[in-house]
């Protein structure tokens, strides 16, 4: 009895599964630069889930590139990386402070079909580039552009500055009330939260953007 329970356990889970594949769009995520420098992007995929990129990638000035995402549920970051004289040598977006965009795809938190999309702009570990989410080609919900269009290095506080050659800011640690009030799309603390509603369904491409002038 305890076998047969197990199968069909594991049978009802595939079923799910296979729904939740069927009812998902084909989402892709587009990375764009839009800053006036070279930036290789790192996508990192959460705990257990599948890679989407091998994060070799250079991104020119005002480059794209495209990655799908997994039919099935799939969360991960994204930075820049910046000043880099290789993909594992690069003086902003190793480490914090760095500018972090979260995504979720595919999330039936919504429930069984919804196909729901989660996305922000975290400073919570700093910032070093600006950076936006923008849905494309949604079926549904409240999909706002969210994100930061303001280099933060400039007027960053001095003593939350990171320095580079020259007097140059790379990167700037900051605090919740200099990052909030300049950027307030983003969240800049573990209970922040956008002071607008998100409910955004299946949309076909999640952009993200480096350096935006505007959102």
């Amino acid at each position: 009895m305890a076998a047969m329970a197990g199968r069909l356990a594991l049978a009802f889970l595939l079923a799910a599964a296979a729904v939740q594949a069927a009812s998902a769009v084909n989402t892709t995520l587009t990375l764009h630069n839009l800053c006036p420098f070279t930036v290789y992007p790192l996508v990192t995929a959460n705990g257990g889930l599948p890679s989407i990129a091998d994060n070799k990638l250079q991104l020119e000035a005002n480059g794209l590139a495209y990655f799908p995402i997994p039919p099935t549920s799939w969360s991960g970051r994204v930075v820049a990386r910046t000043l880099c004289s290789s993909p594992t040598n690069c003086q902003t977006g190793m480490a914090p402070p760095v500018t972090v965009v979260q995504l979720v795809v595919h999330s039936a938190e919504a429930g069984p079909g919804a196909d729901l999309a989660t996305y922000s702009v975290s400073l919570t570990d700093g910032f070093n580039v600006g950076a936006a989410v923008s849905p494309q080609f949604v079926g549904g919900g409240q999909c706002p552009v969210l994100g930061c269009p303001v280099n933060l290095n400039d007027g960053c506080p001095a003593d939350q500055r990171v320095m580079g050659n020259g007097g140059v800011v790379l990167a700037c640690k900051g605090d919740y009330g200099y990052f909030k009030k300049r950027c307030p799309l983003t969240r800049v603390g573990g209970r922040d939260v956008e002071p607008v509603p998100q409910s955004c369904r299946a949309p076909r491409e999640l952009k993200v953007v480096f350096c935006p002038t505007t959102i």
